[in-house]
């Protein structure tokens, strides 16, 4: 009668023993080898492959495998093996120097390195160069731009903007108001060639200019539904107009607190005659230099990636009809923005920009 191959006996130390113990308890990290720790305890029992497969529930191949590598290498063989690659070139050292001379200095003939530029003068290859700054996250040749705001009132105003955003006052509508200035309806000097396969659009990179519009609108923070007014001029007179709509769109029985920046037509004596008639009426002011804090602002940048940017119009008239269909369409399915940041994490951030300015030394 056959009765297979025999297995060989399986015996640990104690030390290790400790060690595969130790392995298998692991709960997040290498759970691979904390399985086949588990498999050689369960070989070292006197276990059958099979009985061991069907209580770890792994293949009977795979307890085999790791028992063969176990008698094999003992508890090296458990570990993975060098992944087949070119072996490291690149020294600490020498890492270490081309990081030091990106953060640390310019080339003569530039204001920021370049991959080659930055191969010629530490003598590593182009390539190596890039390797470096992508696995340190360097990135030369893009620079980003920042604005802090010098309103002496800034703490106070984003506190409060912040609070209407995250608790908005009951019986009250929240609206951020602004005035998108000056769109030019632009058309191309030639006809736009449309899309094809293999080809993108292409339009020309000259343009004319057929007028301007100025669109003024207040975004409910809560629905996200855009009330808009076009105007040709951009005065208080105009922004006066635009009051009236909204005036005329939210419920009496609402207050409306208005979110806005300190645009000169938003404080003229004809806007605050107006307000005193409404006493339902609250402004609350962004603070100087930020309008990142006013959600309009997101409104209009996608207003802007989707109509205008690469829109072709003939006329101002055009223009206007096209900016009015966007405004109803998206009234039509709204996605209000929801605002995520409190006062406190958004305060903290600006202190450490203004912490590291002071330490550039500039």
């Amino acid at each position: 009668m056959r009765t297979g191959r025999p297995i060989p006996v399986l015996t640990i130390t104690n030390e290790e023993r400790e060690s595969l113990e130790r392995w298998a308890r692991r709960r997040k990290t290498s759970q691979a080898l904390a399985m086949r720790a588990r498999i050689i305890l369960a070989c070292a029992s006197g276990k059958t492959n099979s009985d061991v497969a069907g209580g770890l529930g792994v293949t009977k191949q795979m307890v085999g495998k790791w028992r063969a590598r176990f008698l094999n290498k003992r508890l090296d063989g458990l570990l993975d093996d060098p992944r087949p690659g070119r072996p490291r070139t690149l020294g600490d050292t020498e890492v270490e120097r081309v990081l030091v001379m990106t953060l640390e200095s310019t080339p003569k003939d530039a204001t920021h390195w370049s991959t080659r530029a930055m191969a010629g003068a530490s003598g590593l290859s182009h390539s190596s160069i890039h390797r470096i700054w992508r696995a340190f996250a360097l990135a030369p040749h893009r620079s980003e731009t920042f604005k802090l705001s010098k309103d002496p009132l800034f703490i106070d105003k984003v506190r409060d903007i912040v609070g209407l955003y995250l608790d908005p006052p009951d019986k009250a509508l929240v609206l951020c108001v602004d005035e998108k200035a000056q769109i030019q309806a632009l058309d191309r000097s030639q006809p736009v060639l449309p899309m094809r396969p293999g080809q993108a659009e292409r339009r020309t990179h000259d343009y004319t200019r057929n007028g301007t519009t100025s669109l003024f609108a207040a975004l409910d923070t809560k629905s996200g539904r855009v009330i808009g007014q076009l105007h040709r001029r951009h005065r208080s007179i105009e922004f006066r107009k635009f009051l009236d709509k909204i005036d005329a769109a939210v419920p009496g029985q609402l207050d409306v607190h208005l979110i806005l920046d300190n645009y000169g037509t938003h404080k003229t004596v004809t806007i605050q005659r107006w307000l005193i008639k409404r006493p339902r009426f609250h402004l609350h002011f962004t603070p100087t230099g930020s309008s990142w804090i006013n959600m309009v602002e997101r409104w209009f940048a996608l207003i802007t990636q989707k109509q205008l940017r690469r829109g072709v119009f003939h006329t101002t008239r055009k223009l206007e009809t096209t900016i009015r269909d966007y405004i109803e369409t998206y009234n039509a399915n709204p996605k209000p923005f929801v605002w995520t940041k409190t006062a406190d994490e958004i305060l903290a951030t600006v202190a450490r920009f203004c912490k590291r300015t002071l330490e550039t030394g500039h």
